[in-house]
């Protein structure tokens, strides 16, 4: 009877999804370039160009905010790593699984920025999301190695730190990739760079992983 009187739920408009988009968006800029001590509702609401009142009727505090920004990081991120559990064949699966990560950080080197630096300082406003979802999903693609070692299929290796060293390199693509196109005389890493970069990094896990 109850279940009968409760309302419906509303979905939230459309307008208030692109303007919570915009928030999130210009916090990730700011995050990434200034750290959280660095940035204010203030100066999120004055690039925005909105009143701090209409800033705090999205997110109630600066704490809140960055919150969000790290879910919406690490959403991106957990979705990347579920890759690997959706393809059978080792080969295809880890191309998949690079081919995001380095997607992930040439469209977000932002996110990519406040991420590390939030985990390089301790995770202080972040370490239980991280041991709920990150922990569990890196357990989830060590046991799908683990399967296709028993298979057969691929080499034995310390395959949580294969993890590590596929994560580091897709990431360097997201905190370097200013410096590496420097060095390669260029304004910005193009479309053929990180294909080349899948090709290489894809080709080194998968010598790893062969007898």
């Amino acid at each position: 009877m109850d279940e009968l009187l409760t309302p419906p739920q509303r979905k939230p408009r459309a307008t208030r999804l692109r303007k919570q988009e915009q928030i999130l968006a210009e916090a990730e800029r700011q995050f990434a370039r200034f750290g959280f001590e660095g940035v204010s509702l203030d100066s999120i609401a004055a690039a925005l160009e909105i009143s701090r009142q209409n800033m705090l009727y999205y997110y109630a505090s600066k704490e809140e905010l960055y919150v969000a920004v790290l879910d919406s990081v690490l959403a991106s991120w957990l979705e990347s790593m579920d890759t690997l559990a959706r393809e059978h064949d080792p080969e295809a699966a880890i191309s998949a699984y690079i081919r995001a990560k380095l997607r992930f950080s040439r469209e977000r080197p932002s996110g990519s920025a406040v991420f590390t630096r939030e985990v390089m300082t301790g995770a202080p406003r972040y370490a239980e999301q991280l041991a709920n979802s990150v922990v569990p999903h890196l357990r989830a693609n060590v046991r799908t190695f683990e399967r296709w070692a028993r298979q057969g299929l691929v080499a034995r290796v310390d395959f949580t730190h294969l993890m590590f060293l596929i994560w580091s390199s897709t990431q360097a693509y997201a905190d370097l990739g200013p410096q590496f196109a420097v060095v390669m005389g260029k304004t910005q890493l193009s479309d053929k760079d990180f294909d080349a970069a899948h090709a290489l990094i894809t080709s080194v896990v998968m010598k790893s992983l062969r007898d």
